[in-house]
């Protein structure tokens, strides 16, 4: 059987799946699949850094650098699937063996994030923090493995339900195909920030990053379920080798038979590639060459993805220092996010069909190169963006002590007005029932401090990097209590709330989501976490009882202080002190907008133009070459994150963000000279001249052949006359 009557028979079997609409059904089962798995993706991945930070009590840094360690995991292992694929299993088994593998590690993260598991003493705080930080590591890297493994094999999978005829079909299907991509991105950093916002347990009540992760684990499975539910309706092509492999090969011999012929002895030649026409064909060996000259391009392009991913670690950690009031919607950090692809869906077809063609009508010649130039200069400056956002945040931090300083507050719990005589000759006037406004710094453990006339002096001891605040009772001469306070912003844009008690009685207090419980006379109870919002507190003292609301925004921490005076009735709100320790956060989450659509931007230039250009640069079977490398920069530009951050170092947030963009702008202009000279070509046109070159080699090898064919023939001829006269003459 011909190799023609092979393929025919190969195509025969695409005929399994029926036909609607013009499309094969199995690909309605391929477009399911992806929206499921790409939801489940970015919907883990929206929340995962705030999960290091605040469920396994990670620091900013080891957040970030663990999570763009699992970023690049992800985009290195796709090289492994096409390997896979190509070469061994097929793209339908490997599809289904490394969603299982991907959906073993969505339950996995889900499982890992139940406090309930080891919270012994039931505090909502897990007592062995070690198995949730193996279990999520163990689930990250088999997502990793899962998600990168798939991801070069379902759109070529799914192309390969169309026949040769259906060319305007196939096309359809990729644009649909990458409108479920961001959809589902689109949704879930949606959908899943609004769930790890809830509050869930069996003990105790805490953030649900269980449901957070939960909700993608189940729609992988169904992602799963959809893609073995269609599979008697695939067509699955034979793996027929990776070219990647003999790509790789072929430049390993090079290299080497180079290095043997390193002496002078051996002439020169044009391209070090030439060394491997000894073994691999001419022609393979030009599309190797074309495949380098667009992959030396890609060099500087990692520090484009070093920026942009940082989206999801570095801003999502400076959106939760910011205010997310933005009237009837309260956006959480992690939504952000999702400006991205809400931007995307916007711009490209914007770029495509006004910005790109008013450019032309210009005149101006914008290559793609220069586009992607661009793409990397609005890139840096969203990262200036950043870095301003970042001061103006500073500007409204507290300056908390250092670990050689202290710091303290006075609260006068009396009627009467003090005058309070601190080190350093210093006299603070407390009017009654208030607080001094500031906090006092001091670098020694002990601090005398003086009240009244005659005056009533106590030494007051301190401890080093701790803020407290000194309860002074009514009366002077009775124990003056000492309480810790915040030493950092609470967490995730929380309020910490506390009562200190000035009635001569115990007061109970309680509200919807917190009870404060029996606070004693001229105590205070613990400090208790409330979101944004308005509150109604209830207050009960024996028989009496009274509400009091106070609204609260973001970040903030708040002592209330119920003094001695206090009546209970309609108007007791009038008689409570509030105390604000560390100010609601005042920045607006608005202030990012600019960065998301500056780096939005430089992706469709950078990222969309990118690969149109590698695709237009690359032979016709080569594209799996350059979109592995491709990959591989996104990889290389998460691991300089952990590089760049761990080198440098740096104390303030905003001077990262400014060494980034100064990092990007000269890899920027390394690039552009790059560009600059730069030829472009035309690979289709080199693959044809080689093509007629090899066609007209072998009719030159045919006629060389025929003429062999016809000398051997006549010399054969003469030989039989010369034997035929031999015998005749022997007989006469």
């Amino acid at each position: 059987m011909t190799d023609k009557e092979d393929l025919k028979k190969e195509k025969k079997g695409k005929g399994k799946s029926k036909v609607v609409c013009g499309y094969p059904i199995s690909i309605f089962f391929i477009v399911v699949n992806e929206f499921c798995e790409r939801f489940s993706y970015y919907g883990m991945r929206a929340v995962l850094v705030l999960y290091f930070k605040y469920f396994l009590q990670w620091d900013d840094d080891l957040a970030t650098s663990i999570y763009h360690t699992f970023v690049a995991l992800c985009y290195l292992t796709p090289i492994l699937g096409a390997i896979v694929a190509d070469s061994w299993l097929g793209k339908f088994k490997t599809i289904i063996y490394l969603s299982i593998v991907y959906a073993i590690g969505q339950v996995a993260m889900a499982v890992s994030a139940i406090h309930d598991i080891t919270d012994s003493d039931r505090d909502g705080t897990p007592n062995n923090m070690t198995f949730h930080v193996v279990l999520s590591m163990v689930g990250l890297f088999l997502i990793a493995l899962g998600t990168g493994g798939i991801k070069p094999c379902v759109a070529a999978f799914g192309g390969d339900q169309f026949d040769d005829h259906q060319e305007k079909q196939r096309r359809t299907f990729f644009s649909v195909f990458y409108l479920c991509i961001n959809g589902g991105s689109l949704l879930s950093t949606i959908i899943t920030p609004i769930l790890r916002g809830q509050t869930c347990g069996i003990y105790s009540q805490q953030k649900c990053y269980a449901l957070a992760f939960g909700v993608p684990a189940a729609l992988m499975v169904v992602s799963l379920v959809v893609f073995i539910v269609g599979s008697g309706m695939y067509y699955k092509a034979k793996p027929e080798g990776n070219i990647m492999l003999s790509v790789c090969k072929c430049i390993g011999f090079a290299i080497k038979n180079r290095y043997r012929h390193r002496s002078k002895a051996y002439p020169k030649r044009k391209h070090w590639m030439d060394w491997a026409e000894e073994k691999y064909d001419r022609l393979l060996i030009a599309q190797i060459k074309m495949v380098l000259k667009v992959l030396f391009l890609y060099i500087p392009l990692p520090m484009f993805w070093t920026l942009f991913d940082q989206k999801g670690s570095r801003w999502t950690l400076q959106a939760t220092t910011m205010d997310g009031n933005f009237g009837q919607l309260v956006i959480q950090p992690d939504q952000m996010q999702t400006f991205n692809p809400i931007l995307i869906l916007t711009l490209v077809p914007i770029m495509e069909s006004v910005v790109y063609p008013l450019i032309k009508k210009c005149g101006f010649n914008f290559t793609p190169l220069k586009r992607m130039t661009v793409g990397m200069f609005l890139a840096a400056l969203a990262f200036v963006c950043a870095g301003v956002v970042q001061l103006q945040i500073d500007k409204t931090l507290p300056i908390f002590p250092s670990t050689s300083e202290s710091q303290l507050k006075l609260l006068n719990m009396g009627n009467n007005q003090l005058e309070v005589h601190l080190p350093n000759n210093f006299t603070v006037h407390l009017p009654p029932a208030q607080a001094s406004e500031e906090y006092f710094t001091y670098k020694e453990q002990e601090v005398s401090i003086s009240i009244g006339n005659p005056p009533v002096t106590e030494t007051i001891p301190l401890v080093k990097g701790k803020r407290q605040t000194l309860l002074i009772p009514p009366t002077i001469r009775e124990e003056w209590v000492l309480i810790d306070d915040l030493t950092s912003k609470p967490e995730e844009g929380n309020n910490a709330i506390r009562f200190v008690n000035g009635l001569a009685t115990d007061l109970n207090v309680s509200t919807a989501a917190v009870n404060f419980g029996i606070i004693e006379p001229l105590t205070s109870s613990n400090y208790s976490l409330l979101k944004n919002g308005k509150h109604t507190f209830s207050l009960k003292s024996g028989s009496q009882s009274c509400e009091y609301t106070i609204k609260f925004g973001f970040g903030s921490s708040y002592t209330i202080f119920i003094p001695s005076t206090f009546t209970f009735g309609p108007n007791c709100q009038e008689s409570v002190t509030e105390v604000e320790e560390i100010k609601p956060n005042s920045v607006h989450m608005a202030l990012q907008i600019p960065q998301y659509f500056l780096i939005t931007a430089g992706e469709v230039m950078f990222s969309v133009t990118g690969l149109e250009f590698s695709y237009s640069q690359a032979p016709s079977n080569m594209k799996a070459v350059l979109q592995a490398g491709w990959l591989l920069t996104v990889a290389v530009g998460n691991f300089i994150v952990l590089i760049v951050a761990e080198i440098a170092k740096l104390p303030k947030k905003w001077a990262e963000f400014f060494l980034f963009a100064s990092l990007l702008v000269a890899v920027c202009v390394i690039f552009s000279i790059m560009a600059y000279f730069y030829t472009y070509i035309d690979p289709t046109e080199i693959e044809a001249q080689f093509s007629q070159e090899k066609d007209e080699e072998d009719e030159d090898e045919k006629d060389k052949m025929r003429k062999t064919e016809e000398h051997v023939t006549k010399r054969g001829s003469v030989k039989s006359n010369d034997s035929d006269n031999a015998f005749k003459l022997s007989k006469m």
